[in-house]
């Protein structure tokens, strides 16, 4: 069992993460490279410094100038922090979120902080992408209270091409815990001109209607990761990329509904 993980940032107050009140965990570490990533600097598990842009002189550009991303941490020091909202969750019905990156990454450390909110009688939800094994799934799945489970796109070799990885596990790993009834929202990232086609949202439909979820949940793309971007040295790939209208993620919502899908839109 692992003591320590590495985290890049704990959010208080968290609303949009699950149930309630909550205070979410953001783990560093993902095996995807999505095109559209809002929190690249959670992808790399190791803490490379952030540049700040704003220290930075175009005389010598100051390359090194920035502090490491993330921190390590034991399960002591979290559960110390978890613990200082205890009435928030009591009186909103709220609790603990695991996020990333992804959490599944560090599955040692997750499990331990699982089953430490557990024996404290907190609601558990973990954002993942289940792109690992299914004995790790089949691991942490227990002390999980609600899965919120990130599904990028159906047709593998987009998935490929817009992730670095196959979805095959994912959608295994997906399949696996409807079977066993585990509590599913399914998160879809709505990327134009990458998964927001009328053959990928019937994609989407025909494998999601087979499945035993609370619902979906549409994440209209955004640009608020740009910067970061800059901050880390990375290529934007999707600088040509306009978010997506309300009207389109209506359209996408009601196509969706047409499978006999609980739809929601994530503003």
């Amino acid at each position: 069992m692992a003591s320590q993980g590495i985290i890049f940032d704990i959010k208080k107050y968290a609303i949009h993460d699950g149930p309630g009140i909550r205070t979410t965990i953001f783990f560093k570490g993902c095996p995807m490279d999505c095109w559209w990533c809002h929190n690249p600097e959670s992808q790399e598990k190791e803490l490379k410094p952030f540049i700040n842009l704003l220290k930075t002189s175009s005389v010598n550009n100051c390359d090194n100038d920035g502090e490491p991303i993330g921190r390590i941490v034991s399960v002591k020091e979290t559960m110390k922090e978890i613990k200082k909202d205890l009435v928030f969750y009591e009186e909103s019905e709220g609790g603990v979120s695991f996020s990333g990156g992804e959490p599944l990454m560090q599955k040692d450390f997750l499990n331990e902080l699982l089953i430490c909110c557990k024996k404290n009688g907190l609601h558990t939800t973990l954002d993942t992408a289940g792109c690992v094994s299914k004995e790790i799934i089949l691991q942490i799945a227990p002390n999980v209270d609600l899965f919120l489970y990130d599904l990028k796109l159906i047709d593998d070799k987009k998935h490929q091409k817009y992730t670095g990885i196959s979805n095959k596990e994912i959608l295994e790993n997906l399949l696996l815990l409807s079977d066993l009834k585990y509590n599913i929202v399914i998160r879809i990232p709505v990327i134009p001109t990458i998964n927001d086609s009328l053959v990928d949202i019937a994609d989407f439909g025909k494998f999601i209607q087979k499945l035993n979820i609370i619902r979906i949940d549409l994440l209209p793309y955004h640009t608020i990761g740009e910067e970061k971007y800059k901050r880390l040295k990375k290529v934007n790939r999707m600088k040509e990329i306009i978010p997506p209208s309300k009207e389109r993620i209506e359209e996408i919502k009601k196509q969706l509904e047409s499978f006999d899908l609980n739809v929601s839109i994530e503003v």
